[in-house]
């Protein structure tokens, strides 16, 4: 299945043609690990997650690097103010970004290398441009890339040029052959920064120069395999396009002689009433927040249903009446299994786990999309085309609504046919493997937003209704089921017992 990629770069729709046929090379910019995740991560995560897929689903061998920025002005500035190291501090807010990330079902990177374990990597790359007179040394120590030196820089971001006003953002060393030169690495100042011994003496690394080095170190292919690219992708929020994605490309074309990336590809951004959420305008809405408010999967669910390149306006509206596909698809599911009583339920959850990588790649190798298998039918294939078309998800989201509705309709008219039930459990798990929703409990979905101790009360009420009916109590037990009620949960009587659920 031929997959589409709208390119940054050319500003076109293309189709992907890797460097290597059946191999695909991906690197995403990570977080700078100075403070908690916010949603514009979280959906810059996810949609690159959903690259990934698409090309796993497709028979492709995937190498997905996601770095870990943790040398940043941010991170010495708050370690300081802290009186912690500034390892101490990025460690945190590391494993605060991986821990949402999981609850998020983004699939963890094949390599998540961090600038601080690749100095050596990083100033043998700027030793290479300090040879090749493309970057000089100021007298302070700061060693920065002249622009001049590179005919082609502009080309990614069609930005840099002398009339460009987005060179405000780049204005910040009077000593500069030109103002849109940019920082290579910074010398140690004192106290007050952080220093890092290294061939170019003590200092750090600047903030560009370190995706190009780990690009190099961990994920590119070498310049006898490939003479015109590094990588096949080098994706990230559209706000990096520049000045960081230009640059990169700038200091690896001077380095190399070759482009660091075939193809660029960019996410929207996430606004909160009217404005691009980031740091400086105070709206940041941390992925930790909302999690207390709803389970990743829901926000996963939400985040993923505008398309990729445009604006996402946050609406806990709009979240909510999103989360009306996730409960068809458990309704669904409950459907097809039948409702079990708790404690099977619990023993089954308990065995639940998201679908990883290596789950995708095998299921891949068995079940290409020219043979789905009876199964899959065309749901699987269809839905899959409408993601590798730029990841069009309306019309993903269109097919998966309509597979929900007929296999509903088809039940209503074979409720005890055994093939249609694994059919429809086997789309179901399709749409996990390619969209990362769906793949829960579906009993303990419907009983979201209530923690252990709420549960053991609702439990023992259940238990005490139960041995009402038993003992032709009815009243009692009509009052205890009331009193559920009026707590906001549900009881549903089955011939295998009773269960509850969390009415919105």
């Amino acid at each position: 299945m031929q997959i589409y990629f709208y390119d940054s770069r050319q500003k076109s729709k293309l189709p992907f043609a890797p460097i290597k046929k059946g191999k695909a090379r991906i690197y995403v910019c990570g977080p700078t690990v100075y403070d908690d995740a916010h949603l514009g991560h979280a959906r810059s995560s996810i949609a690159f997650d959903l690259f990934r897929r698409v090309l796993l689903l497709n028979g492709y061998e995937v190498l997905f690097v996601k770095n870990i920025t943790d040398i940043d002005d941010k991170i010495i500035k708050k370690a300081h103010t802290q009186g912690i190291s500034i390892q101490s501090l990025a460690d945190t807010y590391t494993k605060s970004y991986e821990k949402d990330m999981l609850a998020l079902k983004v699939l963890p990177a094949d390599i998540s290398p961090k600038a601080s374990q690749n100095i050596p990597q990083i100033s043998s790359l700027i030793k290479t441009l300090l040879d090749s007179s493309v970057a000089y040394t100021l007298e302070n120590g700061d060693i920065y890339l002249s622009v001049q030196k590179d005919a082609k820089y502009g080309s990614i971001s069609t930005r840099g040029g002398d009339e460009d006003e987005n060179l405000a953002r780049i204005k910040n060393d009077t000593h500069k052959k030109d103002e849109r030169d940019f920082a290579l690495w910074k010398s140690y100042k004192g106290t007050d920064d952080e220093g890092y011994e290294s061939p170019l003496g003590l200092g750090r690394p600047g903030w560009h120069i370190e995706c190009s080095a780990m690009i190099e170190s961990s994920l590119a292919y070498s310049l006898q395999e490939s003479a015109d690219f590094a990588i096949d992708i080098h994706g990230g929020g559209a706000d990096l396009l520049f000045p960081h994605h230009e640059n990169e490309a700038s200091q690896t074309r001077c380095a190399t002689g070759r482009e660091i990336a075939k193809y660029w590809v960019h996410n929207g951004f996430v606004n909160i009433n009217g404005e691009k959420m980031s740091k400086s305008l105070g709206n940041s809405f941390f992925i930790k927040d909302a999690l207390n408010a709803y389970s990743g999967e829901v926000l996963r669910n939400y985040l993923l249903s505008v398309h990729y390149r445009a604006v996402l306006h946050f609406s806990e509206e709009d979240l909510l009446a999103s989360k009306k596909r996730l409960d068809k698809i458990y309704r669904l599911k409950k459907r097809v299994n039948g409702v079990l009583n708790i404690k099977s339920n619990e023993a089954k959850s308990s065995e639940t786990k998201s679908k990883s990588a290596q789950d995708l790649r095998e299921f891949a190798t068995k079940s290409s999309t020219k043979s789905m298998g009876d199964k899959h039918n065309d749901f699987a294939k269809n839905i899959l085309e409408a993601m590798s078309d730029d990841l069009n998800i309306s019309k993903a989201l269109s097919v998966l609504e309509e597979m929900l509705n007929n296999a509903n309709a088809s039940l209503d008219k074979n409720p005890k046919d055994k093939n249609l039930k694994e059919q429809i459990l086997a789309n179901i798990d399709f749409v996990e493997y390619l969209l990362g929703i769906g793949g829960g409990d579906e009993v303990e979905y419907f009983q979201q937003g209530v923690d252990e101790a709420q549960k053991a009360q609702i439990e023992s009420k259940i238990a005490k209704r139960a041995q009402a009916k038993k003992d032709k109590d009815f009243a009692l037990a009509d009052a205890l089921r009331d009193e559920l009620a009026g707590e906001g949960i549900i009881v549903l009587d089955t011939p295998q017992g009773s269960v509850w659920e969390k009415i919105e």
